[in-house]
């Protein structure tokens, strides 16, 4: 079938450079936030836990992520946050402003870094910026990364950790631009503040990745980097559109899914301020807090208002809209992986992280094989993919995204394809350099019995990846409604030499190029079409036929 008649296209330029990215966009994120780390990671009083506290089945299930790097411990809570108060064996409990609880300092520095050797990933210390100073900053490096010797790393020795911690990615405080943040800073205060602390910890430690707080705002940003963007190598944005805090209602399917496009224009206009002060070959971005839903925590000190954060565990919230939103935030970070260098999760555990921790055992959301998917299935490099996409009915996104990775040897082809529909199959025409895929292919479909499924302790396998078929004929397939399917296609693709002349247009609604999904205009030529070939698999379910994001935690 000519691609004009399909509802959807795509051409994969393999003839063109590739770019490598950082795993680190498959990055977690840990915060001291009602049951993420007490009830979550760590639990003494549990039988699931081993004999230092850690909860092992939690340990097994973030290894199945393959998490890179995790940062810790905040968040909003890092800004009142002395990090003295959690190393050493005489730990004494701090009233935390910043979520109005008692924080008993059990889990600390040495803890952090443990557990992430445990599930193998690199620790990212965030700093105090609200309350603390450039110096407590610095001091916390050195105690975590110099020989003896010194003041803190001979402190650190004396706790039972002779050699260094070799933390090696940090941040200059957390949200300070907002009004939310304890110690909130003016953009010109925030520019001295991260100029004189970047200073005082590269010369404890320069081979240090650091970071700084930042925002997709001209106000804010361009001052620090003015003043300060010789000593960072990253900026720290945050995102989440589903604005939850106050009044605990999700958004529906394809309200939630409408926002699918919000993190590209995030990540577009950050790079245009860092690129406004010269600095683009320096210094890149970290998505160091993103996900679609926003924490729930009302305002107040009262019992009520600290219960109710228990609706973050509910865990019918989370269903193919969080995945595929998800999905559709990685393929954003990895299409422009020469400026996003890093993104994390937040958080991985309770609340609204993909892994859901109980008394008796683990659940998997959705959004946790979507994490697993992407670190495990895709090749280490980015190929340049044109497409072409009829619009989602009811929102202003494209009904497909895509992504397409290989190896540095270019031995196999990695397709990420998106069905955003929520209840229909979408027909895709799949090209490489101009040329019609054809023939069977392994593929990982992640799908529900409708895009409102979700996992849950009672049904912990609603929504689980199922190895399937990929069928392209002449190009042609069907995406199968609200699903993420990564198809592995065996190099070097057969055809003979012709020219590429890329799939802009042919009268759809959006066009993909490397610098993201654009509308188009014209009017759409697509039929409805219902091929035999598609996705072929005897496990898989039938189912049925907002504004800039929140940035304080929810």
């Amino acid at each position: 079938m000519p691609d004009a008649y399909a509802e959807s296209a795509i051409d994969v330029a393999l003839n063109l450079k590739t770019q490598p990215y950082s795993r680190n966009i498959f990055g977690h994120f840990i915060e001291h936030f009602h049951t993420q780390v007490y009830g979550g990671i760590f639990d003494s009083a549990s039988d699931l836990s081993d004999a230092k506290g850690y909860r092992v089945d939690v340990i097994e299930a973030m290894r199945e992520m393959r998490p890179p790097v995790v940062r810790w411990p905040g968040g909003c809570f890092v800004s009142s946050y002395h990090w003295l108060d959690g190393v050493g064996p005489d730990r004494r409990s701090h009233y935390d402003k910043a979520w109005r609880v008692c924080d008993p300092n059990t889990f600390g520095t040495r803890e952090f870094v443990e557990w992430c050797e445990a599930i193998g990933a690199a620790p990212y210390i965030c700093t105090n910026a609200g309350t603390g100073s450039a110096e407590e900053m610095s001091d916390w490096l050195e105690y975590c990364n110099l020989p003896n010797g010194s003041r803190w790393a001979d402190l650190r020795s004396a706790h039972g950790s002779s050699d260094p911690l070799a933390v090696p990615f940090w941040s200059i405080g957390n949200e300070n631009y907002g009004h939310w943040e304890i110690g909130a800073k003016t953009p010109d205060e925030w520019s001295s503040v991260v100029r004189e602390s970047a200073k005082m910890m590269r010369r404890v430690d320069e081979s240090v990745t650091l970071l700084a707080a930042a925002r997709s705002d001209l106000e804010w940003t361009l001052p620090m980097l003015l003043n300060a963007g010789d000593y960072l190598d990253l900026v720290s944005i945050h995102g989440y559109w589903d604005r939850l805090s106050q009044v605990n209602e999700p958004s529906s399917y394809l309200t939630a899914i409408g926002q699918s496009l919000a993190p590209q224009e995030e990540i577009q206009r950050t790079a245009s301020i860092i690129g406004a002060t010269g600095l683009a070959s320096k210094v890149g971005i970290a998505f160091d807090e993103w996900n679609l839903r926003g924490w729930h925590h009302p305002d107040g000190t009262s019992t009520t208002a600290i219960q109710a954060r228990d609706k973050n565990d509910d865990n019918s919230t989370y269903t193919m809209a969080d995945a595929l939103f998800s999905a559709s935030f990685l393929n954003s970070c990895l299409r422009k992986s020469d400026i996003v260098r890093m993104a994390n999760i937040a958080p991985s555990v309770n609340t609204r992280g993909p892994l859901f921790v109980h008394r008796d055992g683990v659940v998997r959301r959705p959004t946790f094989h979507v994490m697993s998917m992407y670190s495990s299935l895709l090749g280490s490099d980015v190929v340049e993919t044109s497409g072409s996409s009829r619009g989602l009915e009811g929102t202003g996104v494209p009904a497909i995204d895509v992504l397409a990775t290989t190896d540095p040897a270019r031995t196999r082809l990695n397709l990420a394809l998106i069905n955003r529909d929520p209840a229909r199959s979408v027909s895709c025409h799949a090209r490489v350099q101009g040329h019609s895929i054809s023939g069977t292919y392994e593929a990982t479909i992640l799908q529900g019995g409708s895009s409102d499924s979700f996992n849950d302790v009672r049904h912990p396998s609603a929504v689980v990846p199922q190895q399937a078929k990929a069928v392209f004929s002449d190009g042609q397939t069907t995406l199968p409604p609200h699903s993420l399917t990564i198809c592995d296609i065996d190099l070097p693709f057969r055809y003979s030499d012709g020219i590429v002349d890329g799939v802009s247009g042919q009268g759809r609604a959006w066009d993909l190029s490397s610098n993201g999904w654009a509308r188009t205009t014209g009017s759409s030529r697509w039929a409805p079409h219902h091929p035999s070939v598609g996705l072929l698999t005897d496990d898989l379910p039938c189912p049925a036929a907002i504004g800039p994001p929140m940035l304080d935690n929810g």
